[in-house]
């Protein structure tokens, strides 16, 4: 079969499937509240099994949950393709992070079946449980699981803010499977995500062509000063944590500024002891977020920020403590899928650019065992976890059509 331009999706379909999927767990400003292993969570998934049971697919279901929909190739030797992202969402997510690249992955095979091609690979749909990790934390935990990174038992053991374990409600949802994690070996994988940036966007591309994805490092600090009445303690005379805490942040933004381009640094999560209005705080603890692509930039700017921040808190009286409680290193995407990837892109003549990950995925995990790749759209103004989150129809197509492409490059069509 010919492989040109004239093979592309069904926009208006994909689309479709996105509105009707996004009418489980809505959220309260137009968005989506559905978070891993909750009655939407399960209904969600009940959905895209009726699709693929639809599309004429054969669903697999790992001990994590993990969702394996398999379209046959004419090669019973052939190791599959695999397509995919994630279903659950934020608490105020939108509707198309992680559920694009899945709904995407339905729509390249449903647009196969509408065609008759047939592969040498089999091709497969995933939808990686608990991608977001707002419930259960970390986030990517079952691809992080699939990929050895953590053990099962210690997944399971995971609770949530109201004290319930990652294994309890996966079994409570029905969907706990008897498949081994880990035990499928793949041929190459392919994730379609918005970018949840403003890059593509601000330059005005259809396809971000993903090279590398950001390494991480999360460092949760305490600052630890003195309590004291706020208009009765003289300012020489003050062990402030809060005060603390503002030159750590400014330090942070200095080391990152210093290492770019593609190099960022904040601090998100903070606590403050007692937090109350006329109390100078006595402790503080917060996390620091530092991401780059290449490694030996990151442990550099993390050595730095090691260094520097004691010096800093010791020197208005405070004391500085630290350590990581969340890390992995930057992962470069394999070779070949990304050329997969910009020659589909060039092929049906979207523009596109090489970008790099801000956030991470299941695809940086799973690219350490078996060859990946990420495709990229833009979204309106960057945004993404919040309800506000959007994409044209167009953007979700693009995207879509280079990821037909770019696996069809990979299975390799039978005539």
């Amino acid at each position: 079969m010919e492989r040109g331009q004239n093979l592309r999706i069904d926009p208006d379909r994909l689309w479709d499937s996105l509105m009707e999927m996004a009418k489980i767990g809505p959220g309260v400003a137009g968005g989506n509240n559905r978070q891993t292993l909750t009655d939407e969570d399960a209904e969600g998934r009940a959905l895209f099994k009726t699709w693929c049971d639809h599309a004429g697919l054969d669903m697999g279901v790992d001990t994590m949950g993990n969702m394996f929909a398999t379209r046959a190739g004419e090669d019973p030797d052939a190791l599959p393709i695999y397509m995919g992202s994630h279903l659950d969402t934020q608490p105020t997510g939108g509707k198309y992070d992680g559920v694009l690249g899945v709904l995407g992955a339905l729509e390249v095979v449903r647009t196969l079946n509408d065609l008759d091609v047939k592969t040498k690979h089999p091709i497969v749909i995933t939808n990686w449980t608990n991608e977001e990790g707002t419930r259960f934390a970390p986030a990517m935990l079952s691809s992080g699981v699939f990929a050895g990174k953590h053990t099962q038992d210690w997944a399971y053991d995971r609770v949530d803010a109201d004290g319930k374990s990652f294994g309890d409600e996966l079994s409570r949802i029905g969907w706990v499977g008897d498949e081994p994690v880990g035990a499928r070996k793949m041929h190459a994988m392919f994730e379609l995500h918005i970018e949840q940036g403003p890059i593509l966007e601000a330059e005005g591309k259809d396809i971000g062509v993903v090279t590398h994805g950001q390494g991480l490092r999360w460092i949760e600090c305490t600052i630890t000063g003195k309590e004291s009445h706020t208009g009765s303690t003289p300012m020489h005379m003050r062990r402030n944590a809060g005060r603390g805490l503002a030159l750590v942040t400014e330090l942070v933004h200095e080391i990152a500024m210093k290492n770019q381009p593609n190099a960022v640094g904040a601090i998100g999560h903070i606590d403050v002891y007692p937090n109350s209005r006329n109390i100078i705080p006595g402790k503080v603890v917060f996390t620091v977020d530092m991401r780059t692509h290449l490694l030996d930039k990151l442990n550099a700017m993390v050595d730095e920020f090691m260094k520097r921040a004691p010096k800093l808190c010791e020197d208005i009286g405070v004391s500085f403590d630290c350590h990581i409680v969340g890390q992995f290193d930057p992962p470069a995407f394999d070779e070949g899928c990304v050329a997969a990837v910009r020659d589909a892109a060039r092929e049906l003549g979207y523009s596109h650019m090489d970008i790099i990950s801000g956030a991470g995925h299941d695809a940086c995990w799973i690219n350490d065992v078996a060859p990946t790749a990420m495709i990229m759209c833009p979204c309106v103004d960057g945004l993404s976890h919040n309800e506000a989150e959007d994409i044209s129809k167009a953007w979700a197509q693009a995207g879509t059509d280079v990821m037909l492409h770019a696996v069809l490059n990979t299975a390799e069509i039978v005539e």
